[in-house]
């Protein structure tokens, strides 16, 4: 049986469709259901070691096919944007060696930025930047409408059996309520998408569904408390609609429409059914302090101008001597709850200049975009406008939580920051995208001779990444009977090791 060159392509397509369908709905899957997947090492830990190898994978494959057309050489220079942030992640894990594993977090951090704008950039000049935007957001509908479906069910069962604390318990499957907020500041924007494209918009079944998933996500949103989430979704309808204009206000419709659902389920779901089900009703209130956060960031700013602008080196927020008094009698914890401050202190400003270089890239991009779209409501400008509005929500809540340090967040962050990257690159073909381009044997052995290097150097992370957790459990019965904070999130979710040397146990704690 014989196939024509166009079936074989057609057939070609189908299997790539199917395969990127499973690859997100498996990191969805991963995010969102991780109580129904087999436990490793704990979920938290299984999440990070999945995007480790997701981060090493996802490159290696974008190397491989830029490589396989001679685009590599082109294609690195289309990173310069990246440049200064990787060079600050790069220059602070070889300037400073004080601990153990001090080179897991910052390759880890170049791998992911390093990841997301190879691969946008590979989605864009293969054209796919719209079909993979669709599979991203179908996926999503699908997995967030199980999701709320379940939560729903939760909720259920909690007021038929009485039990009052309904945010102790919904969301459900996170090890805390924060870090579902975080998938929920990626997500949310995403929402409108569902019925302002693809073959069921018109659906009326579908738009149900649709309306039934945002409105149980905006309504645990709502009784999570999150002001970062909130505040962060708040500003990115506000500078969406700025950005935007006409083109954006379908989007902003359905996002404010959607907003309200949530607020009116609420009411029904978290006030009006507990008060008749119970006598003491559970509210979780928007606080007006800070939490606790503003020792946690006076430090970190003390951190960040004692070796300006160089910063004091990977880890060193678990490490580095207490500088401030309200720091030395607060809580301590992981992370200093905005990931600009914990970057500025460890890798220093200039990593700070980094993202703002890659953001202003960005944005210049996204203007020439808008430009070229404006008065248009077509396909590619909604999902611009929802895809923006997730990255400036995701962006605006880091300010205050680990929205890029939490291993969930960050899969789903790697998916929506590698799609953005592709929809707002200019639609005009360049060299790579031309249909005369001719690989040159040079170029192609060049570039596989970097992609040797690339999986050599990846392979010794990620054995670091290993030894890293096996140390950090091997720890973390010292760590108890010495006085325990708990868990401190950071890489792993007993964030508090290496520590200071004085609180580190005698006996060797690193582990070959």
């Amino acid at each position: 049986m014989r196939f024509s060159t166009s079936s074989l392509e057609r057939l070609d397509l189908v299997y790539k469709c199917v395969g990127l369908v499973l690859l997100v709905a498996l990191v969805f899957g991963w995010v969102l259901f991780a109580d129904f997947f087999p436990i490793l090492f704990g979920a938290y830990a299984d999440q990070r070691i999945l995007l480790s190898l997701l981060l090493v994978a996802s490159t290696t494959c974008a190397l491989v096919k830029l490589s396989s057309v001679g685009a590599l050489r082109p294609s690195l220079f289309q990173l310069w944007p990246f440049s200064v942030l990787l060079f600050s992640f790069g220059f602070g894990a070889f300037q400073y060696q004080s601990s153990d594993f001090f080179l897991v977090e910052p390759i880890f951090y170049a791998l992911y930025f390093l990841a997301f704008g190879l691969c946008g950039y590979l989605v864009w000049v293969t054209g796919c930047a719209l079909k993979v935007a669709f599979v991203v957001t179908f996926v999503a509908a699908v997995m967030c409408f199980f999701y709320a479906a379940m939560t729903v069910t939760v909720y259920a069962f909690a007021i038929f059996d009485g039990f009052s604390k309904l945010d102790e318990i919904i969301p459900w499957g996170f090890v805390s309520i924060r870090y579902w907020s975080h998938v929920a500041t990626w997500l949310i924007p995403i929402f409108p998408l569902f019925v302002l494209v693809g073959p069921f918009k018109r659906s009326s079944l579908w738009r149900a569904v649709s309306a039934f998933t945002a409105t149980i996500w905006w309504w645990m949103l709502f009784m999570s408390a999150s002001r970062g989430s909130i505040g962060g979704l708040c500003v990115s309808l506000i500078l969406v609609l700025a950005l935007f204009g006409k083109i954006g206000m379908s989007w902003g419709a359905v996002f404010v429409k959607y907003a309200l659902y949530g607020l009116l389920a609420w009411l029904l779901l978290s006030v009006l059914i507990p008060s008749l089900a119970f006598q003491d009703l559970h509210i979780r209130e928007i606080r007006g302090d800070s939490s606790g956060r503003m020792a946690l960031w006076q430090e970190a700013w003390e951190m960040s101008i004692q070796n300006f602008p160089l910063g004091m080196g990977p880890q060193s927020w678990l490490t580095h001597d207490v500088l401030t008094d309200a720091y030395r009698s607060s809580r301590k914890f992981g992370h200093p709850h905005n990931m600009y401050l914990m970057w500025a202190a460890e890798y220093g400003w200039i990593s700070i200049l980094g993202i703002a270089l890659l953001c202003g890239a960005a944005l210049i991009s996204l203007f020439h975009r808008v430009s070229r779209i404006k008065e248009s409501i077509s396909r590619d400008a909604c999902y611009l406008v929802a895809f923006t509005g997730s990255v400036i929500a995701s962006l605006i809540h880091a300010g205050a939580s680990a929205v890029y340090l939490a291993p969930g967040s960050m899969l789903i962050g790697l998916i929506v920051l590698s799609v953005y990257w592709s929809l707002i690159k200019s639609d005009t073909k360049n060299e790579i995208g031309s249909s005369d381009l001719r690989p040159q044997k040079k170029s192609q052995k060049l570039g596989y001779g970097v992609v040797i290097i690339f999986v050599g150097v990846s392979l010794f992370w990620f054995n670091e990444v290993l030894n890293y957790r096996r140390a950090m459990s091997s720890d973390f019965g010292s760590y108890q009977q010495h006085g325990s904070f708990g868990q401190l999130p950071r890489f792993w979710l007993h964030g508090y090791f290496p520590r200071p040397p004085a609180s580190m146990p005698i006996t060797e704690n690193r582990i070959q």
